[in-house]
C-alpha cells in the first residue's frame, strides 16, 4: 500500500508514477518495466552468469520494502527463454523469502508470452474468448431477438475482441507488401469477415443449436 494516495482520484495514476520513477535498473543487461502496478524484470544472461538479473531482483524486493509497497509473490512468476537444444538447469529464483515459480508462458499486460515466442497460445486464449461470447449471442437468438439487435451486440462484444491486435499485426502484412511489390488482404477485414461467416450461421440458419 502507498500513503498518501486517494484510490480512485484523477490524479492517483500519475501520482503514483512519480512515485515508482525512481526504481529502475542499474545493470544495462537487466530492462525493468513499469506500466501502472504491473512490473516486469527483463535479463540477458550471458555464459550462465546470473548474478546481474538475480542482484536487480534482490535491489527490486528491497526498494519496495523501503517504499512501502507489497509485492504479491502468488502472482509472481519466471519464464526462461533458451533456445539451445540442451539448456541448463537454473537454480529457483527467490523473492521476498518466496521461490518463484516457473513457467512455460504468462500474460502481460493481456497477452499469452510463450517460452518458443510463438502466437500459438495467445490466438487461442483469443479464440476461447470469441467463443465464450458466441455463447451469449446464441441465447439472444433462443429470446428472438431482430438481427439488428443481435449484429450490434456481435460489434460490441464479439468483433471487439478479434480487432484488438489487428492494428500492430497489419506492420507485418505491410512490410510483406513492400517485400512482395503487391496489395495483400487487410488483416482486419479478414478477420471480420469470416467471424461474421460464423455469426451469420447462428443468426440465419434454422440447423444452429441456438435457432429455437
Amino acid at each position: 500500500a502507498v500513503h498518501d494516495r486517494t484510490q480512485g482520484c484523477v490524479l492517483s495514476p500519475l501520482l503514483f508514477s512519480v512515485y515508482i520513477n525512481d526504481c529502475t535498473s542499474k545493470d544495462p543487461s537487466v530492462k525493468l518495466l513499469k506500466f501502472a502496478d504491473d512490473t516486469t524484470v527483463i535479463g540477458l544472461i550471458r555464459d550462465g552468469d546470473e548474478s546481474a538479473y538475480r542482484q536487480e531482483v534482490e535491489q527490486l524486493s528491497l526498494w519496495c520494502s523501503h517504499n512501502n509497497l507489497e509485492l504479491n509473490t502468488l502472482k509472481t512468476v519466471e519464464m526462461t527463454v533458451d533456445f539451445r537444444r540442451k539448456p541448463p538447469a537454473l537454480t529457483p529464483l527467490t523473492f521476498m523469502n518466496s521461490t518463484v515459480a516457473a513457467v512455460d508462458s504468462f500474460e502481460l499486460l493481456g497477452t499469452n508470452i510463450s517460452q518458443d515466442l510463438k502466437w500459438d497460445i495467445y490466438i487461442d486464449s483469443i479464440v476461447k474468448k470469441a467463443q465464450q461470447r458466441l455463447y451469449f449471442l446464441r441465447q439472444l437468438k433462443k429470446f428472438n431477438l431482430p438481427q439488428t439487435l443481435m449484429t450490434q451486440f456481435y460489434s460490441a462484444v464479439i468483433e471487439s475482441v478479434l480487432k484488438s491486435d489487428t492494428r500492430r499485426l497489419q506492420q507485418t502484412v505491410r512490410t510483406a507488401e513492400k517485400i512482395i511489390s503487391v496489395h495483400l488482404p487487410n488483416l482486419q477485414d479478414l478477420y471480420i469477415s469470416r467471424v461474421k461467416k460464423r455469426a451469420g450461421n447462428i443468426i440465419q440458419d434454422p440447423s444452429q443449436p441456438g435457432h429455437n
